[in-house]
């Protein structure tokens, strides 16, 4: 893929090789405020204010170990995990609306359903309204217990239309809570009665008592409160219990099984507990203090990794913390073969905590410093950019031209990039260098909806006797997600979430499905941004081939005024008329390419063009971009096709003799080297920007 792409300059360039060893690339983020994460001081750091001691010590902080899975607490699947994963999981709009997701329903505040059901129902409707509704739920219960159809018709009641918002959202909580058996929406101020049929299919599998305590749980809706099965000794039901409630409403409840004794005897069985995920409230007004409360929640850190994955330093840090992936927020993803600094929150977890684990971690690649509590997490993108500070080794020649002197042609590169900037490619990491399947592969088959497809590609191994390669031969031999997670290492955390789900649902597509969403939702839509980045590399590649450097009609550039970052993505760009073209009004540098996505805008060109045939070759002609079934949506957005290095500074050995070594390159001699540093803006990758120095692949 990278070989492919074009270079801007035209000077010789040379040859040499990156990343030796991962102190020959060492990358520090540069914060928000311009300075180095290495350098600042949590004090002094205008976007983390600082909490005071006394807050700190106030309780508000978990002080104490990890949260750890209690003795008895027993996953389906065999493993140790915290509540299950499907959030975002989306049902029926009836249930979504029967659960208290409705208008009406949200008019009523947490705690405010202590209403007494008679009361209501009484107070509200005649006397004939209240006796169609009891008539009704009769009917329905007497319909299912025949296991018959109604035959009049009447599949639903409409008990007339009531003005007053907050009485029409406790009319609705009185009929599901006196019969928990039936559903109600709102149309046009008019309540509606359903039968609920998720009420008939969990009384397959559970008691009328519990299907109706359930239910009655589930309407109420009350926070940090429980519901409870009666134990249940039989896996497969459990599973089957599990599975209902997750399918149906897993956006707003989450799962797990604790072991229980059943009795005096000790015979032991287990429950399944459900509780509501803690963003169901999050639309719901709390009281100044209690939001005040969960302001103070996370803990800021400079996390230095060496040869890890941003994803894999996550993975460690969380299993010693006992926290999960998602619990942590970074402002951009760094190289994996690298020395690299950037700045980490992680929320629930008190900055002496971070100080216990440092020296667990330490032996991972892995330090951590410059702790200390701030107010919120971080964003992507939160971040000025990036320095780097490279060595490059093994200079040789890239011509057979023995008058070219090679030193004075390595300072000819580099101040040429340095005046002329470089194409602004995304870089081969952003693809998974190396690797038989890249990332992108993974992102266009799920933008297709080929859910199995991505997950064979993302278990697809490599040619390497290791660990995780042997767990994945063999699950892409077997498909058995169980076997393969015994083989996986701990810290592979997106597989190890993947396999769970696969195990509990089945290599399906619905069961693939359930395990994409398993994983935190940055790590979901890193796939298909990487699809996405192709295509742009693609895309600059074809523009610069066919118009050069030249600006011309139909070319999108970004609109600079200050006060037009919150319009729409396509009212931030501006079309290149043919008058601007011949007048040369724009530069390529203010050139802006789309990254494909369903708000932006084309180039009104053969570049435009191009998009639509490139997509049509992937099957994308019509898509959206937007994979419902992950809760993913993708905009996109606009890339400057050149960018420029900052405080370039490099060095060669001064003994006079570069020229020399490089020509005994290839001997036993010693090689000659290049130190270089630099800063890039945000989303700019040094690979690339060495690439254009040095004209060669890296």
């Amino acid at each position: 893929m990278f070989h492919s792409l074009s270079y801007i300059n035209s000077h010789i360039g040379f040859c040499g090789t990156i990343k030796n060893y991962p102190s020959d690339f060492i990358v520090t983020e540069i914060d928000a405020q311009g300075r180095s994460v290495s350098q600042a001081r949590a004090e002094s750091r205008d976007d983390f204010r600082e909490i005071p001691a006394e807050q700190r010590s106030s309780g508000q902080y978990n002080h104490k170990k990890p949260r750890s899975v209690p003795q008895k607490l027993c996953w389906e699947d065999g493993g140790n995990e915290e509540f299950t994963s499907l959030d975002k999981q989306s049902g029926p709009e009836e249930i979504l609306k029967f659960a208290g997701e409705d208008e009406d329903s949200i008019a009523l505040g947490v705690g405010d359903w202590e209403c007494d059901k008679d009361d209501i129902l009484d107070s509200s409707l005649n006397v004939a309204a209240n006796e169609s509704l009891n008539q009704f739920a009769c009917d329905v219960k007497d319909t299912w217990n025949a296991k018959a159809e109604r035959t009049d018709g009447s599949t639903e009641l409409s008990l007339g239309a009531i003005i007053d918002k907050k009485q029409r959202a406790c009319l609705h909580s009185a009929i599901r809570q006196k019969f928990p058996f039936l559903i109600t929406v709102t149309r046009n101020q008019e309540i509606v009665v359903k039968p609920n049929g998720d009420y008939k299919e969990l009384g397959r599998l559970v008691s009328e008592e519990e299907v109706n305590d359930f239910f009655r749980y589930l309407d109420a809706k009350r926070e940090n409160s429980k519901f409870t099965f009666k134990p249940d000794s039989d896996k497969e039901h459990r599973k089957a219990v599990h599975h209902f409630v997750n399918q149906r409403y897993g956006k707003l409840v989450e799962t797990k099984s604790f072991s229980v004794a059943e009795s005096i005897a000790g015979d032991q069985s287990v429950v399944i507990t459900v509780r509501f995920r803690e963003k169901t409230f999050r639309g719901k007004k709390r009281p100044l203090s209690e939001s005040q409360d969960k302001q103070d929640e996370y803990t800021a850190f400079t996390l230095r990794k060496e040869n890890l994955e941003t994803f894999e330093a996550i993975g460690y840090l969380s299993s010693e913390l006992g926290v999960l992936p998602s619990d942590f927020s970074y402002a951009g993803i760094k190289d994996k073969k690298a020395v690299t600094y950037q700045a980490m929150v992680v929320k629930k977890v008190a900055p002496e905590r971070l100080k216990e684990i440092r020296s667990a971690v330490e032996k991972k690649g892995i330090s951590i410093y410059n702790i200390h509590s701030v107010h919120q997490p971080l964003r992507l993108g939160q971040l000025t950019g990036n320095h780097f500070d490279i060595t490059v080794r093994d200079l040789k020649r890239q011509t057979s031209d023995s008058s070219a002197k090679p030193k004075e042609s390595i300072v000819e590169a580099i101040e040429n990039v340095k005046t002329r900037g470089f194409i602004n490619y995304y870089g081969p990491q952003r693809f998974g260098q190396w690797q038989s399947v890249q990332t992108d592969q993974i992102g266009l088959a799920l933008l297709n909806n080929e859910m199995v497809k991505a997950v064979k590609l993302f278990f697809t191994p490599e040619d390497l006797d290791d660990p995780v390669n042997r767990a994945k031969k063999h699950f892409f031999q077997t498909e058995d997600a169980k076997g393969t997670l015994a083989l996986l290492p701990e810290y592979k955390l997106r597989e190890r979430m993947l396999l769970r789900a696969l195990n509990r649902y089945g290599v399906t597509e619905e069961g693939c499905t359930r395990g994409w969403l398993s994983i935190p939702h940055s790590m979901r839509i890193f796939y298909v941004h990487a699809y996405c980045s192709k295509i742009w590399n693609e895309a600059a590649s074809f523009r610069l081939e066919t118009y050069g450097s030249k600006v011309v009609e139909g070319d999108l550039v970004s609109s600079e005024e200050k006060g037009r970052e919150h319009l729409p993505l396509s009212d931030r760009v501006h079309v290149i008329s043919a008058e601007e073209e011949a007048a040369n009004v724009y530069a390529i540098h203010q050139v802006v390419l789309p990254m494909v996505g369903h708000s932006i805008v084309y180039p009104k060109n053969k570049v435009g063009q191009w998009y639509r045939e490139r997509l049509g070759r992937d099957g994308l002609q019509t898509c959206r971009f937007r994979v419902s079934a992950l809760q993913l949506n993708i905009p996109g957005c606009y890339r400057q096709i050149l960018k420029y290095p900052r405080n370039v500074s490099y060095h060669l050995p001064e003994d006079g003799d570069v020229d020399g070594r490089m020509e005994a390159s290839l001997s036993d001699e010693p090689s000659a080297s290049l130190h270089i540093s630099f800063d890039l803006d945000a989303s700019c990758y040094a690979t690339v920007c060495l690439r254009e120095i040095m004209k060669c692949d890296l």
